[in-house]
C-alpha cells in the first residue's frame, strides 16, 4: 500500500488504499488524511471486482451489466464495483490479490493502483 500512497503523493491526490486476496477478503486498508471518506468503500470494491475477475476493474465497465458478471455483483452483496482504480495481483500467472485505490479520477486511482499491486 505504501507504493500507492506515495504516488497519490506524487500525484498530489488523497485516496484510499484496499488490498484483498484472490476471494476478495480485505487484508489492508490505508485512507490518506484528507480523503474523502466513500474513498475506502471504493477502493474496496474496485479491488473485489478485479481480484474475482483476474483483471483491471475498469476493464469489466462495459460488460456490467451482462448476465455473469452482474449476478456475481449481485450475489456478492454489491460489494463489486466496475469502475477503473483496481488491478489485480499476479504472482506465477495466478491472481493472488488486487489492489484497489479511491478518491482520484479514474485513471490516477489506476496508476496509484498499479504501482501498490508492482511493489507486492
Amino acid at each position: 500500500m505504501a507504493a500507492a500512497i506515495a504516488q497519490a503523493e506524487e500525484l498530489n491526490i488523497k485516496v484510499s488504499v484496499a488490498v484483498v486476496d484472490a476471494g476478495g477478503r480485505l487484508l489492508g486498508l490505508q485512507r490518506m488524511d484528507g480523503a474523502i471518506w466513500a474513498s475506502a468503500y471504493g477502493c474496496q470494491g474496485k479491488a473485489v471486482a478485479s481480484a474475482a475477475f483476474g483483471q483491471p476493474s475498469g476493464a469489466m465497465q462495459a460488460r456490467a451489466e451482462a448476465p455473469t458478471p452482474s449476478g456475481i455483483r449481485q450475489r456478492s452483496g454489491s460489494e463489486m464495483i466496475f469502475g477503473q482504480g483496481a488491478v489485480p495481483i499476479i504472482s506465477d500467472g495466478e491472481v493472488v490479490g488486487a489492489c484497489g485505490v479511491g478518491g482520484g479520477t479514474s485513471e490516477e486511482d489506476e496508476q496509484c493502483a498499479a504501482a501498490g499491486a508492482a511493489a507486492l
